[in-house]
């Protein structure tokens, strides 16, 4: 299992030659759902000239619908599904609003305000990588959890569900094929004096630097 997604549900909006849009962002698994949603935005959202909209569902990005909602055909829907095309996400819905100010843009204007819009709210919200990985559990002191993250920067990982009592323990998650390295490293970085259970497989989101 992997593939990106919108790291949560959101909305962002800009002004463009005074018109307003907001792009409304969603983690969606069904088309129902993503259907649900556009009607959503449609009734809050109904005084405005339109309400445009496209999703991608499915790991392997099966399913693809677009809408202008109104907009010359191809101005809107189509460059708004390209925007998560490039970045390679699926489980989203997104829908633009436009609050229309008086100011046309012409086709390229819609083009690049739609696609502008959405590419904003990507970037705005933030992505994630989920990914099945392998669970480790990690009981130290408190003094060896001080340089265990040194260890984590170093190797670029995170750490989950962290407690303190007696001890630290918490959870590390890496891809599978990684597991038995990271555990040899931590038995090494630690001369052996840590105690690392394997906790099985779980599905793992990872944040993604937007650069």
């Amino acid at each position: 299992m992997y593939y990106k997604t919108i790291q949560t549900d959101g909305s962002v909006q800009e002004e463009i030659k005074k018109s307003r849009f907001i792009c409304h962002v969603k983690r969606v698994y069904t088309e129902d759902e993503a259907r649900s949603f556009i009607t959503s935005i449609k009734k809050e959202h109904y005084k405005a000239n339109h309400n445009c909209s496209a999703f991608i569902i499915g790991e392997q990005s099966e399913i693809k619908r677009t809408s202008d909602d109104g907009e010359p055909s191809g101005t809107a829907g189509v460059p708004m599904l390209g925007v998560l095309e490039n970045h390679k996400l699926t489980n989203v819905c997104v829908v633009v609003t436009r609050y229309f100010g008086g100011i046309k843009l012409g086709a390229g204007g819609l083009i690049r305000a739609y696609a502008g819009s959405v590419a904003l709210a990507v970037k705005e919200i933030g992505l994630i990588e989920i990914k099945e990985q392998a669970g480790l559990l990690i009981q130290m002191s408190y003094a060896q959890y001080q340089d265990y993250n040194n260890f984590l920067k170093e190797q670029n990982l995170m750490e989950l569900d962290t407690s303190f009592t007696d001890q630290v323990e918490t959870t590390l998650f890496v891809d599978k094929e990684n597991k038995e390295t990271i555990q040899s490293q931590l038995i090494e970085f630690f001369n052996g004096k840590i105690t690392i259970t394997n906790q099985g497989l779980r599905e793992v989101e990872v944040p993604i630097n937007l650069v």
